[in-house]
This record gives structure tokens, C-alpha cells and sequence, in this order.
């Protein structure tokens, strides 16, 4: 199997850490448009990574005619066109954007995806990512799924606390009884409570892409929503230039997805959580959402996201062999 990993940051080096160590991996193509740090990835890769000379005409590495699946974990405005460009050489594609407007101009691809016969997996990180994974998950649980509502804390690399930045700026996107509905980013104040240690945090609407990823897989869901744990700096500041260069890499973050709807005639709720470090369980995700779409373990041609494209149970089994693993809340009585 031949892969290529496009974009060499937190992010990239950890999925082609993960690809490396992949049994059925035999080529890794690393590209990135910083020479010096692509070729500091290839080496600790070792032989089964070769550097793809960087065509800045193209925006991609050399020698992707033949790879398998190409995963792109670059700067999501950047991906936009990548996509694009791989879908005409009809190159499957993994896209870990996740700024909401990178997603809708990849998503506006599916037609041409189609037509080329290639999946595109876009959203394969975190959150979205590993959110819509269980989301998809917790279908099995409901004979209808009504409500879908996703919060998740902390940042991977550099371009993830940007975009997370970002996000407090603009409008959040919901989906609200058949119609989306636009909120102002940075209002609906929430305590979520996340698995511990992190437990308890506010969280606040931003401009992310899960409701749209998750109307694509549950189109009869009547409300999906998506908040994030901020500060009052954070709401207050996300118009504005960030005043400081953010962290190489985040702490530890969580996640926490929560679906409601009815099952033998009543109604019911399942909550499940993850806590680790954002760009080590994003890395993970892309990496194995990689090796399924080469293997063409997906739904179909097409772009959609994780929840739409890719089969939940063995895709979080391989996570948690990897070390990724989700929780489900069972809840306690008064008596403790």
C-alpha cells in the first residue's frame, strides 16, 4: 500500500508516524513545502518514507500518480484546492480541514468525486473526526435520532488554536427543525462536562462544520448543534488578530458527543467522551481513515465525512488499539 501525507506539522509527522508503523504500509510520500522539516519527518520515518519534491504550480508533492490515498493536513484554505487538483488525477483523498468554509468548498467537489469514482474523507481529526465516529456509533442505539449536540476542549498544533480562534469570530451554523438557523459565535453559554480529569467546562456556538457533516449522515435529525470550551478572552478577542504565536502542540484536550431520540417507543439519551491530546488523537484518525479509504473499505465515491464515509465499530476498534479510546457515560444514583 502507498500513501502520501501532504503537510508536515503536529499534525502531519504524527499521522505519518502512525501510517509508518501500519502493517501493509510499504511507501510513505512526504510532502511539504518547508524542505528542511519534510525531509526531518522522511528521516525519522526511515526507509519506508520518501521525500516528494514540492511543486509550488500544483501545490503538491511530486509522485502521486500512483499512491493509493493521499492525506492532506496542511492549512485548510490550502486543501480547498488540493482536493480539487487530486480528484482530477483521481487520487483518493483524506482532508483534515476543519474550518467550516474550507469543508463546504471541498464538499461543493462531490460531483466531480463521483464522476472520477474516488472517496473524499474531509473532517478526519478530532472535531470533527473522532466526533463524528461516535456519532455514527451511537446510531445502533437509537431507532431514531433525534438530537445531536458535540462540545470538545483544547487545540493540537499551531493552525488548529488558530482556527479555534477563528472560530469565535462569525456565525455558528445549527440545525434547527428542517432549517439551518446562523447564531452569533461565542453566545449560547453551556456547562459541558467532559470526561475526567478535565471535567466541567463553559463551552460556546462557533463557526464549526459538524452540523453540516453530521446533516449529510443523520438527515432526520431534528437539532444539531456544536459548542467549544473558550474563555472570555477568547470570545472577546476572536475578531481580532491572535495578540501571541500559539503553543507547538496543545494539552490535553476532550471531547463530548450527545445524542438523543427514541427507542422501543421512549426516549433516550447516550452520551459518549474522550480525553487526549488533540493532535495525537487527530493524527490517529486521519491515519486510520487513510488506510481504509486505500484499502476502499468506504461508503462510495463521493466527498463526505467520517460519520458518512467510513464504518464506525472497526474504525474505533482500530483507534483504540492505537491507544485512542472513547467512553461511554453510564450515569450514577443518589445513593452514590
Amino acid at each position: 500500500m502507498r500513501v502520501a501525507v501532504v503537510g508536515t506539522g503536529a499534525l502531519g509527522a504524527r499521522a505519518a508516524r502512525q501510517l509508518a508503523s501500519t502493517p501493509g504500509v510499504t511507501e510513505i510520500i512526504v510532502g511539504d513545502p518547508d524542505a528542511p522539516k519534510c525531509s526531518a519527518v522522511a528521516d525519522v520515518l526511515g526507509p519506508v518514507a520518501t521525500v516528494g519534491s514540492w511543486s509550488h504550480e500544483t501545490g503538491l508533492p511530486a509522485g502521486l500518480d500512483e499512491v493509493d490515498a493521499v492525506l492532506l493536513t496542511g492549512p485548510a484554505t490550502a486543501q480547498v484546492d488540493q482536493v480539487a487538483r487530486l480528484v482530477r488525477m483521481a487520487r483518493p483523498v483524506v482532508s483534515t480541514a476543519d474550518a467550516r468554509e474550507a469543508v463546504e468548498k471541498i464538499s461543493g467537489s462531490d460531483a466531480a468525486a463521483k464522476r472520477a469514482d474516488v472517496p473524499v474523507v474531509v473532517g478526519a481529526a478530532f472535531s470533527p473526526g473522532l466526533s463524528c465516529a461516535l456519532a455514527a456509533h451511537g446510531r445502533a442505539w437509537f431507532d431514531q435520532v433525534d438530537e445531536i449536540h458535540i462540545a470538545w476542549l483544547g487545540t493540537g498544533g499551531p493552525e488548529c488554536a488558530h482556527q479555534h480562534h477563528r472560530n469565535f469570530a462569525g456565525r455558528a451554523l445549527e440545525w434547527h427543525d428542517g432549517a439551518w438557523a446562523f447564531r452569533p459565535s461565542g453566545s449560547g453559554r453551556e456547562l459541558c462536562w467532559f470526561p475526567d480529569p478535565v471535567g466541567a467546562a463553559d463551552c460556546y456556538r462557533g463557526s464549526q462544520c459538524e452540523p453540516m457533516l453530521l446533516h449529510e449522515a443523520f438527515p432526520d435529525a431534528h437539532r444539531i448543534t456544536a459548542r467549544m470550551a473558550g474563555t472570555r478572552r477568547d470570545r472577546m478577542l476572536g475578531r481580532l488578530p491572535m495578540l501571541r504565536p500559539p503553543h507547538p502542540e496543545g494539552a490535553v484536550g476532550a471531547l463530548r458527543v450527545e445524542l438523543r431520540g427514541r427507542r422501543d417507543g421512549e426516549t433516550d439519551t447516550v452520551v459518549f467522551g474522550a480525553i487526549d491530546r488533540p493532535a495525537v488523537a487527530a493524527a490517529a484518525v486521519a491515519a486510520v481513515a487513510t488506510v481504509r479509504v486505500a484499502e476502499g473499505d468506504v461508503s462510495g465515491p463521493g466527498v463526505a465525512g467520517v460519520a458518512g464515509h467510513l464504518e464506525p465499530v472497526g474504525f474505533l476498534g482500530e483507534l483504540a488499539r492505537r491507544g485512542i479510546r472513547a467512553a461511554i457515560f453510564e450515569g450514577a444514583d443518589a445513593s452514590g
